[in-house]
């Protein structure tokens, strides 16, 4: 079963209040099993516009990574977060089919 992750750029404008909400999502992402694979660090974009950080975190499938975004959890995360960010996320399912020959 393909695994599920959730991609984000964000923009963060209050790097202090934004620790709130770091500390929060963190219940959210233990209890549907969330692993950061990407947390900030050196980026750089050749196409295209984005945001200053990037996020992506992976779940054991989809079901999970939507469930996560929706839980009780991650909505009381998601008011801590507010007015402290500019975010755009995407939830989207792995690939585990074929890939290019090398």
């Amino acid at each position: 079963m393909a695994k599920g992750y959730w991609i984000g750029h964000v923009d963060v404008s209050d790097p202090e209040g934004y620790r709130e909400y770091q500390a929060a999502n963190a219940v959210a992402f233990r209890k549907y099993g969330g692993r950061f694979l990407v947390r900030a660090g050196a980026s750089e974009t050749p196409e295209g516009a984005t945001r200053s950080r990037h996020v992506i975190i992976e779940f054991e499938n989809y079901a999970n990574a939507r469930a996560c975004y929706m839980s009780p959890e991650y909505v009381a995360a998601m008011e801590k977060r507010k007015g402290r960010s500019l975010i755009d996320l995407v939830i989207v399912e792995g690939y585990d089919g074929p890939q290019p020959a090398d």
